[in-house]
């Protein structure tokens, strides 16, 4: 059966994993990998084991974090939208994070 995940999808996914299984080594396993200076970005979603690629201004974007929150990941995402502001400030990781507060994602 074919895959209909890209090869750069899963490339990045081999990548993010470090050392290790991504089920092993939860602390390093990363939900977004941004791509086109944070336009768009891989959202890595471990309780379906997909990866999707998704704009950040989409609501799809929203839906899919939103999925990962209520599985309990939302500290963790929140963490990482720090950490992509802080590493690259011109991305407009701040705003993606406050749109997703503002939709109510991070609540509950």
């Amino acid at each position: 059966m074919a895959s209909n995940t890209s090869k750069t999808a899963r490339a990045s996914v081999r990548a993010g994993q470090g050392s290790g299984g991504a089920l092993s080594v939860l602390g390093e396993f990363k939900y977004l990998i941004p791509l086109a200076d944070g336009r768009y970005a891989y959202v890595r979603n471990l309780t379906n084991g997909k990866t999707t690629h998704l704009a950040t201004g989409s609501d799809a974007f929203v839906e899919e974090i939103r999925v990962l929150t209520a599985a309990g990941h939302g500290a963790k995402i929140r963490a990482e939208l720090s950490a992509l502001e802080t590493s690259n400030p011109g991305h407009g990781w701040a705003a993606t994070e406050k749109r997703l507060a503002e939709a109510g994602v991070f609540e509950g």
